[in-house]
């Protein structure tokens, strides 16, 4: 059996974006962190009110914050990496989710996080619920970080699972929002979860199992 997970909204409210910056805060520059926050003001208000997209702009600051680290380097990645889960994603974790991904486990079936988040930033989350990873790549050229490719989002997401593992369709996914729509198609059992009004009217109408409260 193969499940599959969206992450952001999905299996936490957290956000990798704030984490790096909260690195970057107590480890590099707490002058640069508080520019950087008080810079991202006007746009955080227009996707907080719907007047922009807040999935596009969330994935587009967090691409953007990858060249705020300085000196990159793989051990460096890899304790970035560490504190944007441990001091943000997963102390904002759905636990309810998560339960539900460790029973498919505990079953005996192959658990993949599939996230346009950067693999590095997904990894020590994946870790601790014992799932494997697949999201956005990035490499380190010259002290800098920086993605490899496209963002790994929508239907790019669901095709790179589905290339990676040599299959048309999974068992089970699960998403929380309209962008998640693809992988939730390509899954004999597709879970919205706390699905926002896109999504759920989506799910309601195709019938797909609803799981937690729902944003509409």
């Amino acid at each position: 059996m193969i499940v599959v997970s969206d992450m952001m909204g999905t299996l936490t409210t957290g956000s990798p974006f704030l984490g790096l910056v909260d690195w970057i805060k107590h480890n590099q520059s707490k002058l640069q962190a508080n520019l950087t926050m008080a810079s991202i003001m006007p746009s955080y208000l227009l996707a907080k009110s719907g007047l922009i997209d807040w999935q596009a702009w969330g994935q587009k600051l967090m691409i953007e914050s990858l060249a705020y680290i300085k000196d990159a380097d793989e051990l460096k990645l890899k304790q970035i990496s560490e504190w944007v889960v441990e001091q943000d994603l997963w102390k904002k974790r759905r636990q309810d989710v998560i339960d539900q991904l460790l029973k498919h486990r505990e079953s005996g079936a192959q658990v993949y996080i599939a996230s346009s988040v950067v693999e590095p930033f997904i990894e020590p989350f994946a870790k601790r619920i014992g799932a494997q990873v697949s999201g956005t790549p990035v490499e380190i050229k010259d002290g800098k970080l920086r993605m490899v490719g496209e963002l790994v989002a929508s239907e790019k997401k669901i095709a790179q699972i589905l290339n990676r593992l040599g299959v048309k369709r999974v068992d089970y996914a699960y998403g929380d929002t309209y962008m998640d729509i693809p992988l939730l198609e390509h899954a004999d059992h597709p879970v919205a979860v706390y699905p926002d009004a896109k999504l759920k009217q989506t799910a309601l109408e195709k019938g797909w199992e609803i799981f937690g409260a729902t944003s509409a």
